[in-house]
C-alpha cells in the first residue's frame, strides 16, 4: 500500500509539467522521498518466521496480522503528513487613506500539527494565491524538522502590491489581517506564530504583535505571537541575516566535504570560488556577505529589474548601498549590465556557485540542461523544479535543497520565539558571573605560574562571555552543521549520491513520521 492516489495523481502531474503548480510541485518532491522511506519502514516492520512445525501455523497468522496492521498504522501516518491540516481564506474591507475602501485577500495554512504552534512567513505580493500558500507550508513542516526546530510548519500571505499602498495604509492592512488571523485561531505564540518573508520585515511584524497584545491583554507571552521583530519590540540580535548566514553556512560544510566535491569536480573550501547571485534582496546580500568573507567571488547579480556581471567581481557591500540609494541594481558603476536578450541568462554563465535566492521556479526543465554551476544553493523556496532536479543531478550538480539550506530563519525564529517566552534576553543573567569566572582563572594560573597572564586579543574578547548575537550565532552554526551532517548520512545510507534533496526530505518525513508514531492516534 503506498501513499493515497489523490496525492499521487496531484504530485504526478507536476513531474509531467513544465512550469507545474507550485502545491504540486512541493507534492511532487514530497511523495518520492516519501515512498522511498515508508518502503523501507514497512520492509524493516515485516516480522519473518518459520514453517518448521504444523504448531507454529497458529502464531504465524497471528503476527502476519500483526504485520499488516503495522504496515497499515504506516501508511496512515504518511497519508496524513501529505496535505495541510488547516486552511484560512478571509477577505477584509481597509479603509484607504483617501477615505475610500478596499477589499483584501487572506491566506494562512497550517500544514502540519505535530508539533505546536506551527511556524512560518507572511508575504505581501500581488500573485499570492492558496496554492503558494499552502505549498511554502509544507516546505516550512520539512524545514522545522530537518532542522530539529519544534514547530508544525504554516505560511500566510495577503494579495496586494505593496509598492501600491502608504506605510499608513500597510499598517491597517496589516492589523486588519492579524484582527482576522486571532479572530479564526490562526494566531498567538502556542497556537501559530507567523515571521517576516517577501515584502514584509521588522515593522510588519512589529503592526502585528502590537494588535495581538491590544486583543489579548492579559495573555503573558503576547510578544511571542510572531517573530522577526524589532529588538525594541523582543527581536532578537542576528535574525535579519539569519536565513543568508543559515544559507552559507550550509554551502560552507557542502563546498568542505572531500566526497561532494570530487563528485562535481572541485576543490574543497570557499575560498577561490566564483558564484553568481540570483536575487538580491535579504537573502541574497547575507549570502554574499559570507561567502566573500570566506574567500568566494560575486561575478553576478541577477535581480527583477536587471543583470551585472563583473569577472573580476563585484564589491557587494558598494552594490547595497548603491540599491538603497536608488532602489535599484540598475546603473551600478562597479559591473557592466548584463543584456539577457542578447547574451542569454545570467545564471547560465560559467561559475562554480549558483545562488537561488529570490523565488520559485527559476530552474525549470527548459533551462536546467544549460546551467554551467557545478553547486546550486536554494536560499529561496522552491527554485528548481522536479524535472529540472533530475537534469541537474544527472549533469552531476549538487543541488543543496531549499528545506536545508532556507531553515536559517527559522531557526533563529525559534531562538526569538524561546527569548519571548522566557522574557529574558541569551546571556543577561549570567555576564557579569561568566566574565567573573574567567578573570578568576586567569588569575589563580597568574598566582601558579608567578607572573602576570595577559590574554591575547580574542580571548580578551571573549573573556566577558558570550553576547545575544554569539549565542545565536553559535546556535545557528550548530544546527546547519548538524542537520548537514544527518543529510549526508541519510544519502550514504540511502545510496543517493548527489540527490542531497531526496536525502534532506527522508531525514525531515522519518522525524515527522516518530512523532506521529509515538503519540498515536487519539
Amino acid at each position: 500500500m503506498k501513499l493515497s492516489q489523490t496525492f499521487i495523481r496531484a504530485a504526478s502531474t507536476s513531474a509531467k509539467a513544465d512550469n507545474p503548480k507550485f502545491y504540486a510541485m512541493v507534492l511532487d518532491f514530497t511523495r518520492a522521498s516519501a515512498n522511498i522511506l515508508e518502503t523501507k519502514l514497512i520492509d524493516d516492520s515485516q516480522i519473518k518466521i518459520g514453517y518448521d512445525n504444523a504448531a507454529r501455523s497458529a502464531q504465524h497468522e497471528a503476527l502476519k496480522r500483526t504485520a499488516v496492521q503495522k504496515k497499515n498504522d504506516i501508511n496512515g501516518i504518511f497519508n496524513h503528513m501529505m496535505p495541510c491540516n488547516t486552511v484560512l481564506e478571509t477577505s477584509f474591507r481597509v479603509r484607504m487613506d483617501d477615505g475610500s475602501s478596499q477589499v483584501f485577500s487572506g491566506y494562512r495554512a497550517q500544514h502540519s500539527h505535530h508539533r505546536l504552534p506551527t511556524k512560518g512567513g507572511m508575504r505581501y505580493a500581488p500573485d499570492v494565491d492558496m496554492d503558494e500558500v499552502k505549498a511554502l507550508a509544507a516546505l516550512m513542516t520539512w524545514k522545522c524538522s530537518v532542522a530539529n526546530v519544534p514547530f508544525g510548519g504554516a505560511k500566510a500571505g495577503i494579495t496586494c502590491d505593496t509598492k501600491k499602498y502608504s506605510k499608513n495604509e500597510l499598517e491597517r492592512i496589516t492589523r486588519a489581517f492579524t484582527q482576522q488571523l486571532t479572530k479564526h485561531g490562526f494566531l498567538g505564540p502556542s497556537i501559530d506564530v507567523p515571521a517576516p518573508d517577501m515584502y514584509t520585515g521588522e515593522q510588519e511584524m512589529a503592526w502585528m504583535a502590537n494588535e495581538y497584545q491590544r486583543l489579548n491583554p492579559t495573555e503573558l507571552n503576547a510578544s511571542g505571537c510572531v517573530t522577526g521583530k524589532p529588538i525594541s519590540q523582543g527581536g532578537v540580535h542576528g535574525r535579519v541575516s539569519a536565513t543568508g548566514r543559515g544559507v552559507y553556512h550550509g554551502v560552507d560544510l557542502f563546498c568542505n566535504s572531500k566526497k561532494y566535491m570530487d563528485m562535481v569536480g572541485l576543490t574543497t573550501g570557499l575560498e577561490g570560488k566564483t558564484y553568481v547571485m540570483q536575487g538580491f534582496g535579504n537573502v541574497g546580500f547575507h549570502s554574499s556577505r559570507y561567502f566573500n568573507r570566506h574567500g568566494a567571488k560575486c561575478i553576478g547579480v541577477v535581480e527583477w529589474d536587471g543583470c551585472l556581471f563583473n569577472e573580476n567581481g563585484i564589491d557587494i557591500y558598494a552594490l547595497d548601498e548603491h540599491k538603497m540609494k536608488t532602489g535599484s541594481i540598475t546603473g551600478f558603476s562597479g559591473a557592466r549590465a548584463w543584456d539577457e536578450s542578447k547574451e542569454g541568462s545570467l545564471i547560465e554563465v560559467e561559475c562554480d556557485i549558483l545562488g537561488a535566492c529570490a523565488k520559485e521556479k527559476v530552474i525549470t526543465a527548459d533551462n536546467a540542461g544549460r546551467i554551467k554551476a557545478k553547486v546550486i544553493a536554494e536560499g529561496a523556496n522552491g527554485p528548481v523544479t522536479p524535472l529540472a532536479h533530475e537534469i541537474l543531478v544527472k549533469n552531476k550538480c549538487l543541488v543543496i535543497p531549499d528545506l536545508y539550506l532556507n531553515a536559517g530563519g527559522v531557526t533563529v525564529s525559534y531562538f526569538e520565539w524561546l527569548k519571548n517566552l522566557n522574557h529574558v534576553s541569551y546571556g543577561r543573567l549570567t555576564w557579569e558571573f561568566t566574565r567573573d569566572q574567567n578573570m578568576a582563572i586567569l588569575q589563580s594560573v597568574g598566582d601558579s605560574i608567578g607572573k602576570t597572564v595577559t590574554p591575547s586579543a580574542d580571548l580578551e574578547k571573549r573573556i566577558h562571555g558570550a553576547t545575544e548575537k554569539d549565542i545565536v550565532h553559535s546556535g545557528l552554526a550548530f544546527t546547519m552543521k548538524r542537520s548537514g551532517v544527518k543529510i549526508m548520512e541519510t544519502a550514504d545510507e540511502y545510496g543517493l549520491g548527489l540527490d542531497i534533496r531526496s536525502a534532506a526530505y527522508i531525514t525531515s518525513i522519518k522525524n515527522v513520521y516518530e512523532c506521529y508514531k509515538e503519540a498515536g492516534f487519539a
